[in-house]
């Protein structure tokens, strides 16, 4: 993984300088909070309903063992003992005092950590595939083309008052879990007709109150390419896209009203210009990141305690069956950790938990772990022979819930626990659901099901693409909650439909049971996964199952 240098380690010293500066004018009076919004922001400092929430980057999910250690001692010395990991592969403290962000931020600069862009109309965080520099069905690891992205945007002088924020999404494989076309720019590693990697551009994609999945640009870019072809990209956004009103400001609309034929003259166009002002600098750039990145030193040892312990304990086997996926070196395998335990609040982490997870990958997965843009963490280079002890240890700190991909893997946003913008609460639903279908004993047989649930139209818990997607709002004073089914998040991306009218906070869980149920009774065969079922039947009989009075009043 990337490794600051001198120069990075004085930037991030000089940044939290200046920033513990603006804190002190601001308890003293000197600044008043409508001054110092948008230099806390510029910082990753939010003003939620009850405390300040900082917002700590995790550029494109990667993590080593002492991050993660420092992570969740700034959880225990600031903050409340854990932390919350976001669909943008960020981690988010709920509870620190103002006067204690600057110390955080130092901490995080010991090991190379940061909150700058994670908030402000700018570029955010670059995210990328969990499972990069591992997957089976990888291209190339997208890691270096998202590294190369975080340095050229970060503090980039020419964007950061952009019309709204931007957000970034890299993939390296074909099979889509970054969620690219979701994003304002989606970059995915595909091959020319020579074999040469390259990338396939994708523009306009986002959620929000105005969800559009993204339209392709460049259906190959030469890699050598990328970021004066991305510099071309934001430069006409931030001269076209409005500024009249924050709605209508990413570039999602500026791609709808201007059409993407419009949009990818300008680019064209300016990529020309910008191209030759690059002169191979960028390249260089990327040798020396993608040298940091080299796959590490895979072990030669017998699986046979591996296939022993799988045979034999069938705790063991439902985990890995669920949690376990495809390495693209033998015996190898990519282990996804659960911090969704039936009940608990998707994607918070105790510094406990934290701990042991940072041990694990010091002990068996070299010294590596990643966030997911699902709220869990990966350890993406582990031996087979090591799973058995694996499993064991994070049996004992309550993370070996078998569940990813399932009905209580719920992509949650903290809703109006925590936000000031929410309108309903997600986390207590994400979890009821997850408890009501843990007592069915249903999870396994249901199979994968993705349910994604957001607190306010703003779309944080991406409920726009999931398979299930909730919608929380309000309605006259009470929480109001809305289904759409047919929702997907990967490269074959769309956006849900939705059912009809919403339902009462006491009655989503049940809907949901209904919703389920039907399609449990309509499947063609166990292997037909919820979405496939929906795509081959169409809303009618969902809905049926959703709205049974009107039905019976039809009748």
């Amino acid at each position: 993984m990337y490794q600051y240098n001198d120069f990075d380690h004085d930037f991030l010293a000089e940044r939290n300088a200046q920033f513990r500066a603006q804190v002190e004018r601001r308890i003293n009076g000197s600044l008043t909070e409508d001054e110092f919004k948008p230099l806390r922001l510029m910082n990753g400092l939010y003003l939620q309903l009850h405390a300040y929430m900082l917002r700590v980057a995790i550029p494109y999910g990667t993590l080593n063992s002492a991050q993660m250690d420092q992570l969740a001692m700034i959880a225990d010395k600031w903050d409340k003992g854990y932390g919350h990991f976001t669909t943008r592969q960020n981690i988010q403290y709920n509870w620190p005092k103002l006067r204690d962000v600057p110390d955080m931020l130092d901490a995080l600069g010991e090991v190379g950590m940061h909150a700058i862009q994670t908030s402000g109309n700018t570029i955010r965080n670059v995210t990328a595939d969990h499972f990069a520099g591992a997957a089976a069905d990888e291209i190339e690891d997208p890691r270096p083309t998202a590294e190369l992205l975080r340095q050229w945007s970060t503090d980039h002088p020419e964007f950061q008052f952009l019309p709204r924020k931007f957000k970034i999404a890299v993939t390296g494989s074909p099979n889509d879990r970054a969620v690219t076309k979701a994003h304002d720019i989606g970059l995915r590693m595909v091959r020319n007709e020579a074999g040469e990697p390259g990338y396939e551009v994708i523009v306009g994609g986002g959620l929000g109150r105005t969800p559009m999945i993204g339209k392709v640009l460049r259906e190959f870019l030469p890699k050598a390419d990328l970021l004066p072809y991305a510099e071309a990209i934001v430069s006409v956004y931030n001269l076209l896209g409005r500024r009249d009103n924050k709605y209508k400001a990413r570039i999602k609309i500026t791609v709808h009203e201007n059409g993407i034929d419009t949009i990818r003259d300008l680019v064209e166009e300016r990529f020309a210009q910008l191209r030759p002002e690059f002169s191979g600098v960028d390249q260089d750039m990327l040798e020396g990141i993608e040298a940091q990145f080299a796959a590490p030193e895979f072990k030669m040892a017998s699986i046979a305690p591996f296939n022993a312990a799988y045979h034999e304990d069938p705790v063991f086997r439902s985990w890995v069956d669920t949690n376990v996926t495809k390495h693209r070196a033998d015996g190898y395998a990519i282990v996804s950790i659960s911090i969704k335990k039936q009940g608990q609040t998707p994607g918070d982490a105790t510094s406990d938990q934290m701990r042991v997870m940072a041990q694990i990958a010091r002990d068996f997965a070299h010294d590596e772990l990643r966030i997911s843009h699902e709220q869990n963490v990966i350890l993406p280079h582990v031996h087979k022979a090591d799973l058995p002890a694996i499993h064991a240890r994070l049996r004992k700190a309550g993370l070996a819930t078998a569940n990813i991909g399932l009905i209580s893997d719920i992509i949650a946003c903290p809703g109006m626990d925590y936000c000031a913008l929410a309108t309903a609460r997600s986390i207590p639903v994400a979890q009821q659901i997850a408890t009501r279908f843990d007592e069915l004993k249903l999870e396994h047989d249901i199979g994968d099901l993705k349910i994604k649930i957001s607190g306010c139209i703003n779309a944080c818990g991406h409920h726009h693409v999931g398979h299930i997607g909730i919608l929380g709002l309000d309605r006259a004073g009470v929480e109001n909650y809305q289904i759409t089914l047919g929702g997907d998040h990967t490269e074959t991306a769309a956006v849900g439909e939705r059912a009809g009218p919403g339902f009462a906070y006491d009655e989503i869980v049940p809907a949901i049971e209904r919703l389920v149920a039907a399609y449990l009774d309509l499947r063609e065969s166990p292997e037909e996964r919820f979405i496939d079922a929906y795509r081959r039947l169409g809303m009618a009989p969902f809905k049926a199952a959703l709205y049974p009075e009107v039905k019976a009043n039809a009748a």
